[in-house]
């Protein structure tokens, strides 16, 4: 990413050359903050919704295992790779080509659906997870280093609601194209999965209109990045580093962990003890949910105590509390759950009231528990480019474990271990946490920023300059 010498994080640019402070100027943090919460909206969003009805919305979860395991193998990777990348091809070129892999994936199962040839299913999940890889490094370098230090936690509250309203949206589609198919219908329609690459393909446009970092103005007049450019060289041996960066170590619980609670929640929670439907009903507020808890910790995280370290202590205190209340729900629900009753919102009256408020206390965790983690992530620095790696090495880790979960459950390991499995490794991530934070949050990071730094890449020479 090109940009002029006085571009840096933390310094203020020229008098005559700042923009108005208003909150809603195109090149504002709140703004591209805004922009690709919309993004997500549009493309993990719906492929969240398509996730959550369990199998990718058919009656044989084998497919969907399958696609998602080679889906989050890719996506290991690339979430790694993906901060360097983005670093040299800057917003607009790494968020179009992730973007543009989901309306594939998504028409793998409208194709599933016609011929249950699993085989384009695997491939597309592949694809997107080298799409996702680049997407999420680039949102996690928006998201942690855009906004302004005193309200990361706030910001991230704004994208995750944004966000997770696709998966809101998302529920609403195949509940309401499937909602008189009755008790009999087990896998959902083609309008699903063509609403689904409709948002999808909208999502991929709407990514052209991120701004680089370097021309993100906040309020007080500094921008976001210290970076005049990188290369392919040096974005590999910084992406090398981070393996002996012990900081990036403690989050490797926590990232593992993220992802892995999804296959138990989806296909052992949703996907057996609910309708069609139900499920897509019970998706609107498992999503909604997450906005709700996103607000939540934001708001601890940035206005609890004066003190950012002590905010940071408390937020981490918060999710694990709720972490041990929601498992122990889940490990109760287990135990009295008969595998042959399936639940309808509106006939099942009692009896669907437990399970439902589980499923939405699990979205509610999920939200609390990455946001904490994106703004501890967000804490250990300023700059874009040192974010858009941590939050690679975040998103790459978070998929390893994924596609690991799917195959633990595509080789039928029962329900009870894989709970017991992500309760412990929730609750192992929680001290680590801890220790990150007291080790590593300072009160602020500008006293650690270092000068512009200047290298030749290649991108530069052939005019991929953002």
């Amino acid at each position: 990413m090109g940009t002029t010498g006085n571009e840096e994080s933390g310094t203020r640019i020229p008098e005559n050359s700042k923009t108005s402070s208003s909150l809603f100027r195109y090149n504002s943090p709140f703004t591209q903050i805004v922009l690709i919460g919309l993004v997500c909206f549009c493309c993990p969003g719906m492929f969240n919704a398509l996730s959550g009805m369990g199998g990718g919305g058919q009656v044989n979860d084998t497919a969907s295992n399958n696609a998602l395991t080679a889906l989050y193998t890719t996506f290991a990777v690339f979430g790694i790779l993906g901060g360097g990348i983005y670093n040299v091809l800057g917003p607009h070129l790494t968020l179009f080509a992730g973007c543009s892999t989901y309306v594939l994936y998504a028409g793998s199962f409208l194709y599933y659906n016609h011929y249950q040839h699993q085989a384009f299913a695997i491939v597309a999940g592949a694809v997107l997870g080298i799409g996702a890889g680049l997407l999420w490094a680039a949102q996690g370098a928006i998201m942690t280093s855009y906004p302004p230090e005193n309200r990361k936690g706030s910001y991230i509250s704004i994208f995750w609601s944004i966000f997770n309203m696709g998966g809101v949206i998302g529920g609403l589609i195949p509940f309401i194209l499937n909602y008189h198919r009755g008790n009999g219908a087990v896998t959902v329609n083609d309008g699903t999965y063509i609403g689904f690459m409709a948002f999808m393909s909208a999502g991929a446009v709407l990514s052209l209109t991120i701004l680089p970092a370097s021309k993100v103005v906040r309020d007080d007049g500094t921008r976001c990045t210290k970076m005049l450019y990188s290369n392919a060289a040096t974005e590999a041996v910084e992406i090398l580093n981070l393996f002996y960066n012990w900081k990036m170590l403690l989050i490797i619980p926590a990232a593992w962990s993220s992802n892995f609670f999804y296959t138990y929640q989806f296909n052992h929670v949703n996907k057996p003890q609910f309708n069609l439907r139900t499920r897509g009903f019970n998706n609107v507020f498992y999503w909604g949910a997450q906005m709700v808890g996103s607000i939540g910790i934001g708001y601890v995280m940035d206005f609890s105590f004066r003190s950012r370290r002590k905010r940071g202590v408390v937020g981490v205190a918060v999710v694990a509390l709720l972490g041990s209340a929601v498992w122990g729900g889940a490990l109760a629900n287990q135990i009295k759950h008969h595998p042959d009753e399936i639940l309808d919102f509106k006939d099942s009256r009692s009896r669907f009231a437990g399970p439902f408020v589980l499923y939405f206390s699990f979205g509610l965790l999920d939200a609390m528990f990455q946001s904490m983690v994106y703004w501890v992530i967000g804490a250990l620095a300023n700059d874009s480019e040192i974010l858009s790696r941590y939050a690679g090495f975040y998103k790459g880790i978070q998929s390893a474990g994924a596609a690991v979960a799917w195959q633990i459950d595509n080789h039928k390991v029962s329900c009870m271990a894989q709970l017991i499995v992500n309760w412990v490794l929730t609750t192992v991530s929680y001290p680590l946490l801890l220790v990150l934070v007291v080790l590593a949050v300072k009160e602020d990071n500008k006293a650690e920023e270092e000068p512009v730094k200047q290298v030749a890449p290649s991108s530069a020479e052939n005019g991929f300059v953002q």
